[in-house]
């Protein structure tokens, strides 16, 4: 499979059992529906082993406004997180799976006291 962002090699990365695909250029994160909920509340080392990539490089491809999932290559939509609205991430209109760029992933999971106020707004 294909980065769905820079078209770079997918690799596998393993956590808990759980299996992601990680871009060995840019360093994105393409999860599957079951992957991202299994993995986004457990906060003690999966967005240190999973989410390697630099995060300034993930900001630069999250200006990319036009990008088609890997799996079916239908246009992607970019959504907010629901308790997190300042991440948005792409996701498959047919349900294939959500792309995180490098550092969303450790973002979406590190919630800090100031992400309640970013929510209230």
């Amino acid at each position: 499979m294909d980065c769905p962002k820079c078209s770079g090699e997918m690799e596998l990365v393993y956590y808990n059992q759980i299996e992601v695909d990680r871009c060995t250029s840019c360093g994105g994160l393409w999860f599957q529906p079951e992957e991202l909920r299994a993995l986004r509340d457990d906060i003690w080392m999966a967005d240190y082993i999973i989410d390697s990539g630099d995060k300034s490089v993930g900001k630069k491809a999250n200006a990319m406004k036009e990008y088609h999932c890997p799996m079916c290559d239908a246009p992607m939509l970019q959504e907010a997180d629901e308790e997190q609205p300042h991440i948005t991430y792409e996701s498959c209109p047919n349900g294939h799976g959500t792309y995180l760029d490098s550092g969303e992933f450790t973002d979406l999971v590190r919630k800090t006291f100031w992400d309640k106020f970013k929510r209230a707004r």
